[in-house]
Protein backbone atom coordinates (compact mmCIF):
# COMPACT_ATOMS: atom_id res chain seq x y z
CA UNK A 1 0.00 0.00 0.00
CA UNK A 2 1.07 3.39 -0.45
CA UNK A 3 -0.03 6.78 0.92
CA UNK A 4 1.83 10.14 -0.02
CA UNK A 5 1.75 13.36 1.94
CA UNK A 6 3.71 16.00 3.66
CA UNK A 7 5.77 14.81 7.22
CA UNK A 8 4.56 16.95 10.18
CA UNK A 9 6.25 15.67 13.00
CA UNK A 10 9.12 13.41 14.07
CA UNK A 11 8.51 11.30 16.71
CA UNK A 12 11.54 9.99 19.43
CA UNK A 13 13.59 7.36 18.48
CA UNK A 14 12.83 4.39 20.06
CA UNK A 15 15.63 1.81 20.43
CA UNK A 16 15.38 -1.58 22.79
CA UNK A 17 16.56 -5.30 22.95
CA UNK A 18 14.83 -8.26 21.73
CA UNK A 19 14.19 -10.33 24.59
CA UNK A 20 14.32 -13.99 23.10
CA UNK A 21 17.53 -12.92 20.59
CA UNK A 22 19.24 -10.35 22.75
CA UNK A 23 19.80 -8.19 19.25
CA UNK A 24 19.38 -4.22 19.81
CA UNK A 25 16.44 -2.69 17.73
CA UNK A 26 15.54 1.14 16.55
CA UNK A 27 12.29 2.32 15.65
CA UNK A 28 11.59 6.04 14.21
CA UNK A 29 7.89 7.11 13.99
CA UNK A 30 6.46 9.89 12.01
CA UNK A 31 3.30 11.81 11.54
CA UNK A 32 1.91 12.17 7.58
CA UNK A 33 -0.95 14.38 6.38
CA UNK A 34 -2.42 13.34 3.13
CA UNK A 35 -2.78 16.73 0.88
CA UNK A 36 -6.29 16.02 -0.04
CA UNK A 37 -9.20 18.17 0.58
CA UNK A 38 -10.00 16.36 3.74
CA UNK A 39 -6.41 15.60 5.26
CA UNK A 40 -5.99 12.78 7.14
CA UNK A 41 -3.05 12.35 9.57
CA UNK A 42 -1.07 8.76 9.34
CA UNK A 43 1.27 7.47 12.24
CA UNK A 44 3.73 5.36 10.45
CA UNK A 45 7.11 3.69 11.84
CA UNK A 46 10.42 3.04 10.18
CA UNK A 47 11.87 -0.68 12.06
CA UNK A 48 15.50 -1.09 11.87
CA UNK A 49 18.40 0.63 11.82
CA UNK A 50 19.39 0.28 8.45
CA UNK A 51 16.27 1.00 6.64
CA UNK A 52 16.07 4.40 9.28
CA UNK A 53 19.11 4.99 7.60
CA UNK A 54 18.24 4.44 4.01
CA UNK A 55 14.92 6.33 4.33
CA UNK A 56 15.34 9.83 5.66
CA UNK A 57 12.83 11.69 6.90
CA UNK A 58 12.73 15.34 8.27
CA UNK A 59 9.55 17.96 9.22
CA UNK A 60 7.89 19.21 6.23
CA UNK A 61 9.17 16.52 3.58
CA UNK A 62 6.41 15.59 1.10
CA UNK A 63 6.99 11.70 0.74
CA UNK A 64 5.57 8.79 -0.90
CA UNK A 65 5.77 6.08 2.06
CA UNK A 66 5.10 2.71 0.75
CA UNK A 67 3.75 0.45 3.54
CA UNK A 68 1.97 -2.81 5.66
CA UNK A 69 -0.71 -2.49 8.15
CA UNK A 70 -0.54 -5.42 10.85
CA UNK A 71 -2.66 -5.64 13.71
CA UNK A 72 -1.47 -7.88 16.82
CA UNK A 73 -3.50 -9.31 19.61
CA UNK A 74 -2.44 -8.61 23.51
CA UNK A 75 -4.35 -9.36 26.72
CA UNK A 76 -7.60 -9.15 24.30
CA UNK A 77 -6.36 -5.32 23.20
CA UNK A 78 -5.97 -5.26 19.70
CA UNK A 79 -2.87 -2.96 18.28
CA UNK A 80 -2.44 -2.02 14.74
CA UNK A 81 0.80 -0.62 13.50
CA UNK A 82 1.87 1.20 9.78
CA UNK A 83 5.44 0.21 9.22
CA UNK A 84 6.95 1.33 6.11
CA UNK A 85 9.16 -0.53 4.04
CA UNK A 86 10.37 2.21 1.62
CA UNK A 87 9.92 6.55 1.91
CA UNK A 88 10.50 8.01 -1.41
CA UNK A 89 11.16 11.54 -1.41
CA UNK A 90 7.96 14.03 -3.43
CA UNK A 91 5.20 12.75 -4.50
CA UNK A 92 5.13 10.07 -6.85
CA UNK A 93 2.22 10.04 -9.02
CA UNK A 94 0.86 7.33 -10.26
CA UNK A 95 1.51 6.64 -13.26
CA UNK A 96 1.43 3.66 -16.14
CA UNK A 97 4.53 1.87 -16.66
CA UNK A 98 7.15 2.58 -18.85
CA UNK A 99 6.37 0.62 -22.38
CA UNK A 100 2.80 0.10 -21.72
CA UNK A 101 0.60 1.56 -23.92
CA UNK A 102 -2.24 3.14 -23.34
CA UNK A 103 -5.61 1.41 -23.67
CA UNK A 104 -7.01 3.11 -26.82
CA UNK A 105 -3.92 2.05 -28.66
CA UNK A 106 -3.90 -2.02 -26.95
CA UNK A 107 -7.55 -1.86 -27.71
CA UNK A 108 -8.97 0.15 -30.52
CA UNK A 109 -12.46 -1.93 -30.82
CA UNK A 110 -13.13 -0.55 -27.09
CA UNK A 111 -16.12 1.50 -26.26
CA UNK A 112 -14.35 5.02 -25.95
CA UNK A 113 -16.63 5.39 -22.16
CA UNK A 114 -14.46 2.25 -21.59
CA UNK A 115 -11.38 4.10 -22.35
CA UNK A 116 -11.65 7.64 -20.41
CA UNK A 117 -9.99 7.70 -17.00
CA UNK A 118 -12.30 7.49 -14.35
CA UNK A 119 -10.55 11.33 -13.48
CA UNK A 120 -12.10 13.38 -16.34
CA UNK A 121 -15.77 12.22 -15.94
CA UNK A 122 -17.70 15.24 -14.41
CA UNK A 123 -18.70 14.72 -11.48
CA UNK A 124 -22.26 15.82 -10.64
CA UNK A 125 -22.75 17.63 -7.12
CA UNK A 126 -25.66 15.65 -5.28
CA UNK A 127 -29.03 17.01 -5.11
CA UNK A 128 -30.94 15.80 -2.52
CA UNK A 129 -34.18 17.42 -4.17
CA UNK A 130 -33.32 14.91 -6.90
CA UNK A 131 -34.89 10.83 -6.28
CA UNK A 132 -33.23 9.28 -8.66
CA UNK A 133 -34.32 5.43 -7.13
CA UNK A 134 -31.03 4.29 -9.01
CA UNK A 135 -29.64 2.45 -6.35
CA UNK A 136 -30.70 -0.72 -4.61
CA UNK A 137 -29.86 0.47 -1.53
CA UNK A 138 -32.24 -0.42 1.29
CA UNK A 139 -32.08 3.32 2.50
Amino acid sequence: MEISGKIIQVLPLQTGVAKNSGNPWQSQSYVLETQEQYPKKVCFEVFGEQRIKENPCQLDDLVTVSFDIESREFNGRWYTSVRAWRVQQGIVEAAPAEGVQAPQAAAPQAAPAAAAPAEEAPVQPFDPTVDDNTTDLPF
